[in-house]
């Protein structure tokens, strides 16, 4: 999510246990030195127990600059929606397979919303498509999909996943992963299940 959202961003984890926002916090410290430029050209990371309402009110951020990405949005988002500061901010959920709509909590506060399409995708795309709609100003069905990629590892192991993933630079149809996914992925294939 960092590198995808790049180096003028900032990401922000809110909602989260004590012990999930030190470990975070924790993980984050200890990443790659700001020197390298796979962290040079990375958002800042910041780990809030507090909600997002809450670390709105403290930034003194309006409701109506919250953009909140929404599967049921009636509006897709469009590079207007960058325009002047319309939104500053951009909410996005949590991605269930299969999905459970848990969109709905922060949909009844009543923000903003707009949508990416009509295929889920994860949360770290859907931060990716955002911004290459808002400051890379591509509009939404100019960006390249490829929807429930199959993974394969070698000619007996693959997996398929449920969602939609923007094409990796440079490939025809390979998705972009977040670094470390595939092996991530291949691990967790080589998990025995105890019945």
């Amino acid at each position: 999510m960092r590198m995808l959202a790049g180096p003028d961003a900032s990401v922000a984890f809110t909602n989260l246990s004590t012990a999930t926002s030190a470990s975070l916090s924790a993980a984050f410290t200890s990443a790659k030195s700001p020197t390298t430029s796979d962290s040079a050209a990375a958002a800042q990371v910041e780990c809030y127990e507090q909600g997002v309402l809450a670390l709105m009110q403290s930034r003194n951020i309006p409701q109506e600059c919250v953009c909140l990405l929404d599967p049921k949005a009636s509006l897709a988002l469009s590079p207007s929606d960058g325009d002047a500061g319309k939104f500053t901010w951009f909410l996005f959920g949590v991605r269930d397979d299969p999905p459970r709509d848990r969109t709905a909590e922060l949909r009844a506060l009543g923000f903003p919303t707009r949508h990416l399409g009509p295929v889920q995708m994860t949360t770290d795309t859907a931060l990716g498509v955002t911004k290459r709609v808002i400051v890379d100003r591509v509009p939404l069905e100019d960006i390249q999909y490829i929807d429930y990629p199959t993974i394969r590892f070698n000619a007996r192991e693959s997996v398929e996943m449920p969602f939609r993933y923007m094409i990796a630079p440079g490939t025809k149809d390979e998705p972009l992963l977040p670094p470390g996914m595939k092996a991530h992925l291949h691990a967790d294939l080589d998990q025995s299940f105890d019945f």
